[in-house]
C-alpha cells in the first residue's frame, strides 16, 4: 500500500513552524502559498506546502521583504535547494558572529580573573559584538504578544481584529523599526516631546498605531496595556525595541499632537 500523505490544520503547521495563523493567512493571501481544501473547506498543508512555507521564512531570515520573495518564488529555477543553499550560508555567517562574540566573552572573563580592568574600548567592542540584536521578526512579536492579546482582549475583540484587511506585515515592522529608532534619537539628544519635530514624528506613529486599532480608543487602550505589560515583564523586556522612557516619550508627544487637533 502507498504510504499516507500527511496534511496539517493551519494551527498544528503554525505550532510546528514557530509562526502564526495570521501568518500562515497573510503569505495565502499574497499568493506566495496555497493550501489544501479539505471536502469542508477546512485549509490542510501537505508536503508541497510545507516546503514552501520554509522557503519563504528561510528567506525572510535573509531579511527580504514578502514582495521580493514572491518574485523569487515565481521563479521556477528558485527550488528549495537553492534556496537552502542561501540558508546554509546565512547560517554559516551566524555562526561565525556567534563564535567571535563567545570568544570575546571568555576573553574577558580570562582578564577579569587575572585582576584586570577593562578598557573603555574593550567594553564597547564587547558591548557591540555580543548585546546587539536583530529586529523581532513577525513570528517572533505574536509568539509576545499573542498571550497578552488574549489575556486584554475578549475572543469576539480578536475575531474582529483579524478581519482587517491583510496589509505587509513586514513593511510595516520596518516602520516601526524605523520610527522607533527616531523617538529614541529624539529622547537621547534632549528633544521637547511637545516640540514640532516630535509631534510630526507622534503623527506617523499614531499612523501605523491604527493599523492595528482601527482608530478605536477602547483598542488603544487595551494594546497600550499589553505593551506596559510586556515591558515589565523581566523575560519579555529585554527582547522589546521599547523601554518605559520611550514609552513615556512617545506618550508626552501623542498628548501634544492631540492638544494640537491631530
Amino acid at each position: 500500500m502507498a504510504e499516507q500523505i500527511q496534511h496539517l490544520s493551519p494551527v498544528e503547521t503554525a505550532r510546528r513552524l514557530g509562526v502564526t495563523v495570521k501568518a500562515l493567512r497573510l503569505y495565502e493571501v499574497r499568493g506566495l502559498v496555497k493550501p489544501l481544501r479539505t471536502s469542508n473547506g477546512w485549509r490542510a498543508y501537505g508536503p508541497e506546502a510545507i516546503a514552501r512555507l520554509h522557503q519563504i521564512l528561510a528567506l525572510k531570515r535573509l531579511g527580504l521583504p514578502l514582495a521580493r520573495i514572491a518574485e523569487l518564488l515565481a521563479d521556477r529555477a528558485m527550488a528549495l535547494d537553492a534556496v537552502l543553499a542561501l540558508q546554509e550560508q546565512a547560517l554559516a555567517g551566524d555562526r561565525a558572529r556567534l563564535d567571535r562574540a563567545l570568544d570575546l566573552v571568555r576573553r574577558a572573563r580570562t582578564r577579569l580573573g587575572r585582576g584586570e580592568i577593562l578598557s573603555i574600548d574593550d567594553l564597547t567592542t564587547l558591548s557591540k559584538e555580543t548585546t546587539m540584536t536583530e529586529p523581532l521578526s513577525n513570528e517572533a512579536w505574536g509568539k509576545i504578544f499573542e498571550p497578552l492579546a488574549a489575556k486584554h482582549f475578549t475572543p469576539e475583540e480578536i475575531e474582529k481584529l483579524q478581519e482587517r484587511p491583510a496589509f505587509d506585515q513586514q513593511a510595516v515592522a520596518d516602520q516601526w523599526t524605523a520610527i522607533i529608532a527616531e523617538a529614541s534619537e529624539m529622547m537621547e539628544r534632549g528633544v521637547d516631546p511637545t516640540s514640532a519635530p516630535a509631534v510630526d514624528m507622534a503623527r506617523r506613529w499614531k499612523t501605523l498605531q491604527e493599523l492595528f486599532t482601527g482608530g478605536d480608543p477602547d483598542v488603544t487602550l487595551k494594546a497600550r496595556a499589553m505593551w506596559t505589560e510586556a515591558m515589565a515583564d523581566p523575560a519579555t523586556a529585554p527582547k522589546l525595541p521599547m523601554n518605559t522612557a520611550l514609552f513615556a516619550y512617545v506618550g508626552k508627544a501623542g498628548e501634544a499632537l492631540k492638544a494640537r487637533g491631530g
